[in-house]
């Protein structure tokens, strides 16, 4: 019988656990899918810790590469065997075999792998709809991303570079500032060491920059509205340091009639059209070369509660991959 994690309480990493699990055939447009590779994504966190909360009990995790093993009814363009790949759709990835909307699946192109694609799929067109959707980044412009050698960090910064905008990072460790450097950021700060708003406004000859990208939430956001040029945009997508405070609307203005948007992936792929478009994106600057891809880490699907502890410790760099 195949296994699954099944949450039925919000907490700490402690409360993964893996139970035996009847799937059954797919349903109307439904694909039953068995896992190769699942990746891991800090929204597996929010969801896990009740930031995010989910009706209990429910399966974790958003992003799976696999073969369909069954089609459903009313169900075109798939068909048994097919490699796939997906994001989004109902938490339920952390699992061996599962049932999947099959709006929320992509057909993986040959050359790319399964463990490539199951690190890189979520992460992928997350970057693709903030750049080139939530808020178009143009050549020559200039943008502060935080969390720069994260697994999205990895991603947008080579995307970036490969647009001709100049980026700068801010990332936790000399270490990682190195590796944001290698990955297309003109100048990396590390926030543990520097003030990023100084540095910022040191980098860009007080000129400040036209977006910024912030995942980490409380401990960088007004931060993040200082570090923008009159009529910028922050682009908050996450809060991995904790809840945003409240905003002054009049500090926007205050600042430079500033943009604040709270994006979500969810919203900008509901779209099949869009999912698509922004699938064959990433696909293309895959195949093309323009996004270079370590290896990700691999943890095993029994070792799932230590890799959550590593992600939420700030441990790991890139993208993270489980494996049955």
């Amino acid at each position: 019988m195949p296994r699954a994690i099944r949450l039925q309480k919000a907490g700490g990493p402690e409360v993964l656990q893996w139970e035996d699990v009847e799937v059954g055939a797919p349903g109307q447009g439904e694909l039953r899918i068995r896992h190769t590779a699942v990746g891991l994504n800090y929204i597996d966190v929010y969801h896990r810790e009740g930031s995010y909360p989910l009706p209990f009990p429910t399966g974790l995790g958003v992003e799976a590469a696999g073969v369909v093993e069954a089609v459903g009814a009313g169900v075109s363009g798939f068909s048994a065997g097919d490699r796939v790949v997906y994001a989004g759709g109902p938490p339920g990835a952390y699992a061996e075999v599962r049932l999947l909307p099959a709006a929320r699946a992509v057909k993986l192109p040959e050359g790319i792998s399964d463990e490539i694609a199951a690190s890189v799929f979520f992460k992928g067109v997350t970057v693709e709809y903030l750049i080139r959707r939530c808020h178009e980044v143009k050549k020559g412009d200039t943008v502060l991303w935080h969390a720069a050698a994260g697994g999205v960090g990895t991603i947008a910064t080579q995307w970036l570079r490969h647009i001709g905008a100049t980026v700068i990072g801010t990332v936790g460790s000399d270490e990682k500032a190195a590796r944001a450097r290698e990955n297309g950021c003109s100048f990396a700060i590390n926030y543990r060491k520097e003030d990023f708003v100084a540095r910022v406004k040191e980098f860009t000859d007080g000129k400040l920059v036209s977006a910024v990208y912030d995942s980490v939430g409380k401990d960088t956001i007004m931060g993040s509205l200082d570090c923008l040029r009159p009529r910028g945009i922050l682009v908050s997508f996450g809060t991995a340091s904790g809840p945003t405070p409240p905003i002054d609307l009049a500090a926007l203005g205050a600042r430079g009639s500033l943009y604040v948007t709270r994006a979500s992936v969810a919203h900008y792929t509901a779209q099949r059209d869009e999912f698509e478009a922004a699938a064959s994106a990433v696909f293309s600057m895959l195949k093309d070369g323009h996004l270079k891809i370590d290896a990700p880490t691999v943890y095993k699907f029994d070792d799932i509660v230590q890799a959550h502890r590593d992600v939420q410790g700030a441990k790991t760099t890139g993208s993270i991959v489980l494996l049955p």
